[in-house]
């Protein structure tokens, strides 16, 4: 006989996928609220510019990009402990959409070069050695990623992103 205070398997699986559900409505509530605090430096009107010379000797300019498609910026650094699980999936964005990096403080041109070369990426990237755009966007943590769509900033967010969080931001511009 059973006892009555013994859960069933299926009532155990439920209560963890209630708990499960539970932290994961808590954590996008947090990173939301978070993303938000962090951008709210972030100027929203009359955008700055953001045309550079990429590492290829190309001129990129994202808001005359965004005329088209909406245009994802990722803000890294080659020393960037959670840039190294999200670049990989900027550079697979990067086959499909429109996606310009800014590497922060990251060495010379020819050291981010190798880097990339060594990575196998093959995103555009503008070399941002000294943090001008860094801080012309106030960008001050990494990584960060933009979605622009018609010269406006429709998306951002900080710290770890999803290859499905990024692809459906740029869907969704």
């Amino acid at each position: 006989m059973k006892e009555p205070n013994q859960k069933t398997w299926g009532k155990k699986l439920l209560s963890g996928l209630k708990q499960l559900s539970f932290m994961l409505v808590l954590f996008i509530l947090v990173s939301t609220v978070v993303d938000l605090w962090r951008g709210k430096d972030l100027p929203t009107e009359s955008l700055p510019t953001m045309t550079a010379v990429d590492l290829n000797g190309d001129l990129v300019d994202v808001l005359a990009m965004s005329h088209e498609d909406a245009v994802l910026v990722y803000f890294w650094g080659t020393w960037c402990p959670v840039c190294q699980f999200v670049t990989p999936a900027v550079d697979i964005l990067s086959e499909h959409y429109s996606v310009v990096s800014v590497a922060m403080s990251s060495g010379s041109d020819e050291k981010m070069k190798h880097f990339l070369s060594d990575k196998g990426y093959t995103l555009s990237t503008i070399n941002d050695r000294q943090g001008f755009l860094s801080r012309k966007w106030s960008v001050q943590v990494t990584p960060t990623v933009m979605v622009f769509k018609n010269d406006e900033l429709q998306y951002y967010t900080t710290g770890f992103t999803s290859l499905p969080g990024m692809w459906w931001r740029l869907l969704t511009a």
